[in-house]
């Protein structure tokens, strides 16, 4: 097979179309990156050596295929030729193709065994799909097909496109592979729009057909192994081209009516009502034409790319270390625009013929939208306020403007298909009196961020929602999970009503928040607060917390280049603990790891991040890590109550080294502060055997979020799994008394930090089970000592063992419901 190498400027982005590249042609094609530099995070620029090394580890006696992103790459691709022997410069290729879409096509081509040439020509069209796709170019395929009557008479069925995107880069890519595994020549014609035919063993040319879910397709076959073709492409259509779920976009939970609503999740209690209102991202004005010089506007454009390219890289990087990868993938599709070439070749021809940057960027970019928006294909053209969004970007840093934020246009219910943790930190209240979202979990990072602003939020609402037009009336029910459109009056009458009830209730339970929360029979319970920054623990203190039961220390350590100091760690946790005035503050060492991961800690790419290298496994990977913020908070801790805790422990093995990484923190600045030492339960294994792991400790935390997710094997942020990832769930109730259980035993206090722990109706339950304290968003602190203080404790034990019989998470909230 022939070698590809992938050259560019940045590490990731080369690694990114690698990855691509390797998902269509398979993990056999010889395929090797050479991105960014020879350092620590691997700055922008490019290697001849590295580039040179790169081929060699490609190397193939068939040929190795480089592919170049822009300038230096192309000149370091030239310079690693010069370094290599002549015998080998020779079978050494250097394409002008698309990088991205160049690779996937070379990838898929190299496969099947063709010559270096071939493997090139399909790269060179890679982008054919694309412009036939949106109509910027009539698109010729890349392969012409073969004549089947020079190969005997033809074999012809045909095939109807059954899955959701229909013939895009996964699935045709299979339909090559397929086709060129027999002794036949094979074309595929599409029925529905009339293209083609075009040879079945190009994956370009099949892009070019355009064919989409509902189109049939004619494919022809001719030759000695004809037949066998056919049925094989006949038994791929049967199977939707193994186009499986998670390679399609998720379908929405389907929404179903419930007394006139939809039926959604409840993501943050409140009633909210009021229009709908949807983002906008305001278009900055571009100024009248007046005498451009081509060469300065050129430049000025590309400076917008790369300025804009640094903020997205920069967005991407902070919402992955906060939300994980996956939910930052969403900034990994905005970089690919800005090197587009469907938006820069016609912007550049634009400032080629006098236009200013901002003008030709602007078009280029509506033009694209406009095509985009007149698509029959759904997927495709959800992509355009993408599209528009960046777009916005780029012409905002032409202009020297603020980079535009999506707004809404007056107060109201923001609908949504999606929201990302950057979408929810940056809502305002009082705009977003509520929030419904077609999309997503109760568990998920923008849930929990609406939560914590106390927003009313509806999520996984289904398609229904979808529809929905500005202006809309809208209320919703975030503790019910429901969403009335165009509510009756008899409907507004009554949630008004009980608006107005809960407010009042919320207002009683503010006025005596500060008081101890205390059961019937005088129990007294700890409710604290969850908090990010030390502005936070000021308001958590505003709002009656107990103390801090969870200090996610993340937020020091995403969005930079490098470590936080431990003075600054210091500041922080001491800023934080002072804010409680003589509370408790728990401390939870830095739980981050390749699902969220930080550039500085140079962490290898995992198949499955949840189940990797994270939380303590990471800290003890790298203890020098672990070590300055144990410093960090010990020496914080010297005149403060601080408590410290560590996540993701599984094992008795890696608490003991988590200690003894404690104790040379101890040595190192000499303290005796009596700080408090937990572990977070997240890991079923930990608590089934919290009784061993209890004699080491002072208390154990239940994470409920992970803890969920991975006793049922259901992502917490797949909205698909949603009513599954439940964590009253029996299975998950059992875990939380097998860890009282176990530390009862030893005279550990056992709390709740997960999002249950903010539900007031789960509080008796979780009181019943022997939880002592609760931590949660401010927001609902007085609402949960309201809770606390209608408990008795022997009702509650006796709920908690009804719960634990039930056999469903439906039958415990049944069983909450009834009570």
């Amino acid at each position: 097979m022939v070698g590809i190498v992938i050259v560019s400027h940045s590490h990731l982005i080369a690694e990114g179309a690698a990855e691509l590249a390797r998902e269509m042609g398979g993990p056999d094609v010889p395929l090797e990156t050479a991105g960014g530099l020879d350092l620590p995070d691997h700055p922008i620029g490019t290697d001849a050596v590295l580039v040179m090394a790169a081929i060699e580890r490609a190397w193939s006696d068939d040929g190795v295929l480089v592919l170049m992103d822009l300038g230096s790459a192309v000149l370091s691709a030239e310079m690693a030729l010069d370094l290599l022997g002549d015998e080998r410069r020779e079978h050494v290729l250097l394409c002008e193709a698309p990088l991205v879409e160049g690779a996937v096509a070379a990838a898929v081509t190299s496969k099947l065994g063709s010559p270096l040439e071939a493997v090139a020509a399909e790269a060179r069209g890679g982008l054919a799909g694309k412009i036939a796709h949106l109509g910027v170019a009539e698109a010729a395929p890349a392969v012409a097909p073969a004549d089947p009557s020079a190969n005997g008479p033809a074999e012809r069925i045909e095939l109807e496109v059954a899955n959701e995107h229909g013939l895009h880069a996964r699935p045709a890519a299979r339909f090559v592979q397929t086709a060129s595994g027999f002794d036949a020549t094979v074309s595929v014609r599409d029925l529905t729009n009339g293209r083609g035919p075009v040879d079945a063993r190009s994956l370009n040319a099949i892009a070019t057909l355009g064919a989409v879910r509902g189109h049939r397709i004619e494919v022809e076959a001719a030759g000695p192994e004809a037949a066998a073709a056919i049925g094989a492409l006949a038994a791929l259509a049967a199977r939707a081209f193994d186009d499986l779920p998670e390679e399609t976009a998720p379908a929405p939970i389907p929404a179903a009516p419930v007394d006139g609503a939809l039926r959604g999740l409840g993501a943050s209690p409140g009633i909210a009502i009021g229009p709908a209102r949807r983002f906008h991202v305001t278009e900055p004005p571009i100024p009248a034409e007046t005498d451009t010089d081509p060469a300065d506007e050129a430049a000025r454009l590309d400076r917008a790319l790369a300025s804009v390219r640094a903020e997205i890289a920069g967005q991407r990087d902070r919402v992955g270390a906060l939300a994980g990868a996956a939910r930052a993938e969403i900034f990994d599709a905005h970089l690919l625009f800005l090197q587009d070439d469907a938006l820069l070749v016609p912007a550049r021809r634009a400032i080629e013929e006098g236009a200013s940057a901002a003008r030709a960027w602007d078009e280029a970019v509506r033009a694209t939208a406009a095509a985009w928006t007149g698509l029959d294909d759904a997927y495709l053209r959800e992509r355009v306020e993408d599209l528009r969004s960046v777009g916005a970007q780029v012409l905002a840093s032409i202009l020297g403007v603020p980079i535009p934020r999506p707004t809404l246009s007056g107060p109201g219910i923001l609908v949504a298909r999606d929201l990302t943790p950057a979408d929810t930190a940056e809502l305002d209240p009082d705009l977003a009196l509520g929030v419904a979202v077609a999309r997503g979990g109760p568990t998920a990072h923008a849930a929990v961020i609406a939560r914590a602003m106390g927003i009313p939020a509806v999520v996984g609402v289904g398609e229904s929602l979808e529809t929905v037009e500005e202006g809309t009336p809208v209320a919703l029910d975030g503790e019910a999970g429901l969403v009335f459109l165009r509510p009756s009056e008899t409907e507004l009458t009554r949630l008004k009503a009980e608006q107005r009830t809960r407010h009042e209730a919320l207002v009683r339970a503010r006025e005596s928040a500060a008081a101890p929360a205390r059961t019937t029979d005088g129990v007294t319970i700890e409710v604290a607060a969850n908090i990010g920054t030390p502005d936070d623990a000021k308001a958590a203190a505003a709002a009656g917390a107990d103390g801090v039961g969870l200090f996610r220390t993340e937020f020091l350590f995403m969005g930079r280049d490098s470590m936080p100091s431990e003075e600054e760690q210091e500041e922080a946790y001491a800023a934080a603990a002072d804010a409680l005035d003589g509370r408790p503050l728990l401390i939870r060492t830095l739980d981050a790891g390749a699902d969220k991961p930080l550039p500085y800690l140079h962490q290898p790419p995992e198949d499955n991040p949840f189940l990797g290298v994270r939380g303590v496994r990471l800290g003890l990977a790298q203890p020098e890590v672990l070590g300055s913020q144990l410093r960090a908070v010990l020496r914080a801790a010297r005149d403060r109550r601080i408590r410290v805790m560590f996540p993701m422990v599984a094992t008795l093995d890696e608490l003991r080294r988590a200690l003894d990484v404690l104790e040379g923190a101890r040595a190192a600045v000499g303290s005796d502060a009596p700080v408090e030492v937990g572990i977070m339960i997240e890991v079923p294994a930990a608590a089934l055997t919290a009784a061993a792991l209890a004699p080491h400790v002072a208390f154990f935390s239940i994470g409920t979020n992970d803890l969920t997710q991975y006793t049922l094997a259901a992502d917490r942020g797949n909205e698909l799994l949603a009513p599954i990832a439940d964590p009253l769930h029996p299975a998950v109730l059992r875990l939380i008394q097998a860890t009282v259980a176990g530390a009862r035993a030893h005279g550990c206090w056992v709390g709740v930090c997960g999002e249950i722990a903010g539900d007031p109706g789960a509080t008796p339950l979780l009181l019943g089970l022997g939880v002592t304290e609760l931590s949660m968003s401010a927001p609902s602190i007085a609402t949960v000592k309201e809770a606390v203080r209608a408990v008795d404790m022997g009702e509650a034990r006796d709920l908690a063992e009804r719960a634990l019989g039930c056999a469903t998470a439906p039958d415990v909230h049944a069983l909450l419901g009834a009570r």
